[in-house]
């Protein structure tokens, strides 16, 4: 559920507010005499890194190193 704030509070610790957003990733509503005016959201931060990007995804199970008893030529 999404929090909600007065608007002279919000004007008080906007700052503060808008780092608990960042951190929290929720969204505020932002009232004056009860009255939604405004909603403070977490911007979507754009994935920069490639590199690394599925680290964790993989798992591996059993040996991948020891060599399997098929028989096989890689020259044809």
């Amino acid at each position: 559920m999404d929090e909600k704030m007065q608007a002279g509070k919000f004007k008080a610790q906007c700052l503060k507010v808008m780092e608990k957003v960042r951190k929290t990733r929720r969204k505020i509503i932002i009232t004056k005499r009860n009255v939604p005016v405004a909603k403070l959201v977490p911007i979507d931060e754009e994935e920069a890194k490639t590199f690394g990007k599925l680290k964790g995804t993989v798992h591996f199970k059993g040996d991948i190193i020891r060599p399997i008893d098929e028989v096989w030529d890689a020259t044809t």
